[in-house]
């Protein structure tokens, strides 16, 4: 619409405000709206096709369905109205519902993209009211006045003037920029998990290498596209960098270390490991941390720079299979050999023991109270724990030897009083 058409169709509108045909424009277009709500619930309860094309193509429908069959229902009731009323609000409404339609359509495209961003809910509630906003100042003529205000404030960075609307335009075209950049990467990084013998680590690394440069590239277009030259944020890169120097020194060493440690393939998802007091499985490795978590459920964020610059004990690292070892403690007057047998064939009888290598036990040496043996086997499956295991080696020991009368020792005191006592 042009500025004379807008002008015409407000002044329509305030003047359908003294007109008593305002109240059956309002129950027309209330008309409308209600049809295209009920057609929009006829959609969603309807079953079209199925397969992952059917379900996003409806998935899109239902989203578009009421603003689109709000406005075919005005665009056919404004020639039949224009008879009997004026229609100064179905011509105001028109703008309203088609800007209603892109955002759905936009936001739908956007949460296909980023499927678990929880922060598109929120941004979209504001982007439609800034979009209905920007709408409603250009509906009554108001726009152009609101961008000579922001004009006229003006302030200067290093060799180049610049103004609210300037900055305004930037950060809409820097937006604008980033979403696309982000929905790239998003199918970038679709098609490198979906992609046959390439590593998980190397899948992550050129994901989020892939997002951070298209991201970088996305501001680097967007700026220059509303007329900021790039050499005024040169001031800013050295603050950055000042920054990074000192207070985000640790942060700027953890992301280093989470592309060192996914680009070396030293730590992988499914590992268990051992860093300092903690253990357990690695579930997730981000640019910033690594989540480990334990049997208990527990899940521990240790810092990236940590795993690089400490010794950090992988269970799995080259061969998933570990040995435990179960000490044991027998009477000196014990038949060694039978007790070693025993706790062997103790092992042998838990599932995950692994066959070969087959257990065995050894003599450690001699202790004050009795012989120290230990058994050793190994398991293929670390990750599901080995404190359950251990105990029912344990417990099936205890049995055998009781039956067998070979006795577990344990510390003995004898206090010998030397002299007779003295009577008086």
């Amino acid at each position: 619409m042009t500025q004379h058409e807008l002008a015409s169709l407000w002044r329509g509108v305030l003047a359908d405000l003294r007109e008593p045909d305002l109240v059956w424009q309002l129950l027309a277009l209330a008309a409308c709206l209600l049809l295209a709500k009920l057609g929009e619930r006829l959609v969603r309860g309807r079953q079209i096709g199925a397969g992952r094309a059917w379900e996003l193509s409806r998935g899109g429908l239902k989203r578009i369905t009421f603003p689109l069959l709000a406005l075919v229902l005005v665009l056919i009731a404004r020639p039949l109205a224009e008879q009997w009323i004026r229609v100064s609000l179905f011509s105001l409404a028109l703008p309203l519902l088609s800007s209603l339609a892109v955002i759905r359509v936009v936001f739908y495209v956007l949460r296909l993209s980023f499927a678990d961003a929880t922060w598109l809910v929120q941004f979209e509630r504001a982007f439609a009211g800034l979009v209905w906003c920007i709408v409603a100042l250009h509906i009554t003529g108001l726009l152009p006045e609101v961008i000579d205000v922001l004009e006229s404030v003006a302030f200067t960075v290093g060799k180049q003037k610049l103004t609210l609307w300037h900055v305004l335009q930037g950060a809409a075209a820097v937006l604008v920029t980033v979403l696309l950049a982000l929905w790239l990467s998003s199918a970038i990084e679709t098609r490198l998990h979906a992609a046959d013998g390439l590593d998980n680590n190397l899948r992550v690394v050129l994901a989020r290498l892939s997002r951070a440069l298209l991201i970088l590239l996305a501001v680097l277009i967007g700026l220059p596209m509303v007329g900021i030259d790039l050499t005024t944020l040169s001031v800013f890169g050295g603050a950055l960098g000042v920054g990074l120097g000192f207070g985000l020194q640790k942060i700027a060493s953890n992301y280093v270390s989470g592309f060192i440690i996914l680009l070396d393939n030293s730590i992988r998802i499914g590992n268990i490991i051992t860093v300092g007091s903690d253990r357990g499985e690695v579930t997730r490795i981000t640019t910033r941390y690594t989540v480990l978590k334990n049997l208990s459920g527990v899940e521990a964020l240790v810092p990236n720079e940590l795993l690089i610059s400490s010794v950090v004990q992988n269970e799995s690292y080259s061969d998933p299979k570990v040995r435990i070892g179960v000490p044991v403690q027998v009477s000196y007057d014990s038949d060694l050999e039978r007790a070693m047998g025993i706790m062997a064939a103790a092992a042998r009888a838990q599932s995950r023991v692994l066959a070969d290598p087959a257990p065995g036990a050894l003599v450690l040496g001699f202790a004050d109270s009795g012989i120290n043996l230990e058994l050793g086997f190994w398991v293929a499956d670390p990750e599901q724990g080995v404190s359950g295991l251990r105990s029912d080696v344990n417990l099936a020991i205890w049995r055998e030897f009781k039956q067998a009368g070979i006795a577990i020792p344990f510390p003995q005191r004898e206090v010998r009083i030397l002299g007779g006592a003295e009577h008086d």
